[in-house]
């Protein structure tokens, strides 16, 4: 069947028929206005109430490549490139993971507990930088330096930085060397880990099983705080007395990880849920 794409009204008609089998109601409506915003750059006045609003011949063959993409199960967000992330134009790839909203939380988390931070920030593991970024837009005045092993990643960090027009040093290093010990005086650590334990693959989605990095998502089952461990030994070396901690976690893994943090000596820990009410941060501080 030919599709004739002339108005806005027809691409929420078209996205609507041929995702329905694959998609959920309310994820085709996210979907819809996220790929009008992207595609044909409109308002919101334009999307809430132009349904008669033209389609360029162009932008109606970018809608269907899109729409054909995400029938395979490719994320949106690799499909268009690009992500919204605690007001921050984020590009993603494949050599990135996509942000998720409990991240976005955890950055809220440390911008309400420390206003008016000025220090040094280290973000590990920063992938696409979306942490990293965020904090330095609401910290200006702050040194943040993003780590990570991915020199991929890392490129789509500094790409992402100058959009958001926010400088921060990012370094390739490995956090299981000791590279890093020569580092000093950090104020601040935050990680988003991999902590999803490989027995827990079954439980997740397809798309973002076949898509997203799995060196950027999975542990062992034997010893699934190895990631925090490491950040832990490093952060004996470089973290300042007082200085904080805050990770995101797996929600099975809180009580575990607060005992490793109360037997390496840290204090004030709290594990924090996210608005659905799952255990997913955890904050620390350096004991003086």
């Amino acid at each position: 069947m030919a599709v004739n794409l002339r108005t806005i009204k027809d691409i929420r008609n078209y996205l609507a028929r041929e995702l329905t089998q694959i998609y959920h109601e309310q994820e085709i409506s996210s979907f819809t206005k996220i790929i009008i915003y992207s595609v044909l750059e409109v308002n919101k006045v334009n999307l809430l109430s132009g349904n008669e609003y033209p389609v360029t011949r162009q932008d109606a063959e970018k809608v269907i490549h899109i729409c054909n993409e995400l029938k395979t199960g490719k994320p949106l967000q690799y499909v268009i490139g690009e992500t919204v992330f605690y007001d921050c134009i984020i590009k993603v790839n494949s050599s990135t993971l996509i942000p998720r909203p409990e991240t976005e939380e955890l950055v809220d988390l440390i911008i309400r507990e420390n206003t008016g931070f000025i220090g040094k920030i280290i973000d590990i593991g920063t992938g696409s930088g979306c942490i990293a970024i965020a904090l330095a837009v609401n910290f200006p005045d702050s040194e943040i330096t993003g780590i990570d092993i991915s020199e991929k990643a890392l490129k789509t960090a500094s790409e992402n930085a100058k959009l958001n027009n926010v400088e921060i040093t990012l370094l390739k290093a490995d956090i299981f060397n000791h590279e890093l010990y020569k580092m000093h005086d950090v104020d601040l650590i935050v990680s988003n880990p991999p902590y999803v334990r490989i027995s827990e693959k079954q439980h997740m989605s397809i798309n973002v099983l076949d898509f997203e990095p799995h060196t950027a998502l999975f542990v062992p089952d034997n010893d699934p705080l190895v990631f925090y461990q490491a950040i832990l030994d490093l952060a004996g070396y470089i973290l300042n007395p007082g200085g904080k901690l805050y990770f995101e976690i797996n929600e099975a893994m809180g009580n575990p990880l607060h005992q490793l943090l109360e037997l390496s000596g840290y204090k004030g820990i709290k594990i924090v849920h996210d608005i659905n009410g799952k255990e997913r941060m955890i904050k620390a501080r350096k004991d003086v």
